[in-house]
């Protein structure tokens, strides 16, 4: 593959009082031009969240949705670290570097709960083993996970337990 296909992850976006991360695979391809996690206008992940959170993220400027998730103690990042990848697909991750999560995860003092987005990222969760964290395994936010609507937000609902809804 051509050097221009290399791609790395977003910083993570949490902190001291983050109780529930979520972590994906890698952003794809819209979210790398837009320099925002899941910008991709078909991903689902803001509606799903949205939903869980009882606000509609979906319309929200990019900055009030991370506030948002802040407010409600949860975090965003990725398995990746960097990667080759044409296109956006979790499939075509090649020459794969991980991020640290048990550190990272360590370092969150509030943190109770690691959820994964979608079966590339839960590949990662042996990382995580011994931390005492619960774990969810989600169906992917992404378009190309054509699971309907309904079902996936029935799985993600277990988020909920995690969060402050208060916020």
């Amino acid at each position: 593959m051509a050097e221009q296909d290399g791609k790395r992850c977003f910083p993570p976006v949490a902190d001291g009082d983050t109780r529930l991360l979520i972590l994906g695979s890698l952003p794809g391809d819209a979210s790398l031009a837009a320099s925002q996690y899941y910008a991709h206008p078909r991903n689902q992940f803001w509606r799903l969240l949205g939903d869980v959170l009882g606000r509609d993220l979906a319309a929200l400027p990019y900055d009030a949705r991370l506030a948002v998730l802040r407010a409600a103690g949860v975090g965003l990042w990725d398995v990746v670290a960097q990667a080759r990848r044409k296109g956006s697909l979790d499939a075509d991750l090649r020459d794969i570097r991980h991020n640290d999560l048990a550190d990272f995860a360590a370092s969150l003092p509030s943190l109770r709960a690691v959820a994964f987005n979608g079966a590339a990222a839960a590949k990662a969760e042996a990382q995580l083993a011994g931390l005492g964290l619960a774990v969810a395994r989600l169906p992917s936010s992404s378009p190309a996970h054509t699971q309907a609507y309904e079902a996936k937000l029935a799985v993600w609902r277990q988020l909920e337990r995690y969060l402050d809804l208060s916020a």
